[in-house]
């Protein structure tokens, strides 16, 4: 302006529109001393004169202020307002973040309700929200329609972002279907449609738009890990139950199972954890017991029993199914799988295996269940077989780069992860990860000790490789995998447990947050 041939560069006094004398005075003052004191007061007409002069480290430096104060009440306008100000990705990955892990009390407050059409869309739409079900995401969703009489004219439009599919039956008819927005609108009504033919006739499912199907999942959010069961000593096994908070980076006794059980199967669903089968050290089982943190119930409760007893199992959830597979009956390695219908509280018979399995690890990634190694009681393996739900039927995968039974397995980061185990002659400290862009499997750095009956648990800061024995003594110990580094370091043990535990990580609920 001062520099070039324009007309103001040739008057003696400027008129600067819309910018409030306090913001350019503090701006000005800025340039010629490099302090500026930001606050609450005046962050976002800073931000805004900033913006206008170029002085892009100020409108960085007030975008953070922002982030460093998110609230439920603000976080839908402070992402907005900084989105507007062209501020640096990192910033509104921060408030997506925040976003993401407190959609829950976000979506009642004022500000969600007042979000355009597209905006909610967008919202509602992310994959990573926190809620305890589709269902949460189903009540915002028709919040949000009813605020406003104009808005059911978007009811079609709206309902298609919530993954009708995942609701649980009872809910669908009761609820969605009866909803008079809902019954008003013929669009609605092929979808409410689409998700009763889900639950009614398997074989559509394929044709069915895959997003609908996949289940929301927050990376953000911090998990408690359950240890269960597991050995004390070679023939006692335990029915303790070990809680461990990653924040507070400490384990913490919890109320014991009903039954004591070692090589037991571990999966969660709904903030519930489930204990599957094992060993009692007399025989195998067939026994289920599950610990609800969302009911906040102290002991664990019985459901119904699984058809085969069995231990050693990769049990994991798919579509809100609790998959039970492989394992050892006491006779022989199993090939056959269960299917749990928690609403109808019924085990069924599943598509076995290609091939018979106990020991082994167990993943879900995309939409699959991948099982990994073990053994058919001659043979340790390293093949990889996945289950796809849409076609009922299981098909093999690329091969682990190492044999290995009694391993660690989980997904983590949109990779799998095996670590551990035992491969015939030698207990492992190696670990590798399964890349399904590249269809190939690489090493990662060993860890610390060696492992076998090893449990490994994703969390927020990590992949948690819990327990295990190292060919010579039961181990309590715990490392973390550091996936950005490379790396393995030794963090809290066990408190009680020693040797093969099961495990599960319920996120921790957004009041503890």
């Amino acid at each position: 302006m001062f520099t070039s041939d324009m007309i103001e560069a040739h008057k003696s006094e400027i008129h600067i529109n819309g910018m409030e004398f306090e913001t350019m005075n503090l701006l000005v003052s800025f340039a010629y001393t490099g302090e500026l004191r930001i606050s609450t007061g005046n962050v976002q007409s800073l931000m805004m004169g900033a913006n206008f002069w170029q002085l892009l480290e100020v409108v960085q430096q007030g975008s953070l202020f922002l982030i460093s104060r998110l609230h439920s009440s603000n976080v839908l306008y402070i992402r907005s307002f900084c989105f507007s100000m062209c501020c640096e990705e990192s910033v509104i990955k921060k408030a997506n973040s925040f976003l993401q892990k407190h959609f829950l009390a976000i979506s009642r407050e004022a500000e969600f309700v007042n979000l355009s059409e597209d905006e909610v869309v967008e919202l509602l739409n992310f994959d990573e929200l926190y809620v305890d079900s589709e269902e949460d995401i189903f009540t915002a969703a028709i919040r949000w329609l009813q605020h406003e009489p104009s808005r059911n004219a978007s009811s079609a439009r709206i309902l298609s972002c919530v993954r009708l599919p995942l609701l649980k039956p009872s809910f669908l008819a009761d609820i969605v279907a009866t909803n008079k927005l809902i019954k008003e609108d013929l669009a609605c009504r092929d979808l409410v449609d689409e998700a009763k033919d889900y639950h009614l006739i398997p074989e559509r499912r394929p044709l069915m738009k895959s997003f609908r199907l996949k289940a929301r999942q927050c990376h953000d959010v911090p998990g408690l890990i359950f240890a269960l069961g597991g050995l004390m000593k070679p023939c006692e096994t335990r029915s303790a139950v070990e809680i461990y908070d990653p924040i507070l980076k400490k384990w913490t006794a919890a109320k014991e199972m009903s039954t004591v059980r070692s090589r037991v199967g571990v999966a969660v669903e709904h903030r519930q954890v489930y204990a599957i089968g094992g060993f009692n050290g007399q025989d195998r089982l067939k026994l289920v017991e599950i610990k609800s943190v969302l009911m906040k119930l102290l002991v664990f409760i019985w459901i119904a029993p699984l058809r085969r007893k069995r231990s050693a199992l990769a049990a994991a959830f798919l579509h809100n199914r609790l998959y039970v597979c492989g394992g050892y009956d006491g006779i022989i390695s199993l090939s056959s799988v269960e299917v749990y219908d928690p609403d109808k509280n019924v085990w069924e018979d599943g598509p076995d295996m290609i091939k018979q399995r106990s020991a082994s690890g167990v993943a879900v990634l995309e939409g699959y269940i991948y099982v990994l190694g073990g053994h058919d009681g001659m043979t340790i393996f390293n093949s990889v077989e996945r289950f796809d739900p849409e076609t009922q039927k299981w098909e093999m995968m690329p091969s682990m780069t190492t044999k290995r039974c009694r391993l660690g397995a989980t997904a983590y980061n949109g990779k799998i992860y095996a670590c551990g185990g035992y491969d015939g002659s030698s207990f492992l400290k190696s670990a590798e990860c399964f890349d399904v862009k590249t269809m190939r499997w690489t090493p990662v750095t060993p860890m610390n000790i060696c492992r076998s009956r090893v449990s490994l648990a994703a969390n927020i800061d990590g992949l948690y490789a819990i327990a295990g024995y190292d060919g010579e003594n039961n181990l309590c110990s715990v490392e973390v995998y550091d996936e950005d580094s490379d790396s393995w370091k030794l963090t809290t043990p066990l408190q009680t447990h020693e040797g093969g535990v099961g495990v599960g990580v319920i996120p921790i609920p957004p009041f503890m947050l």
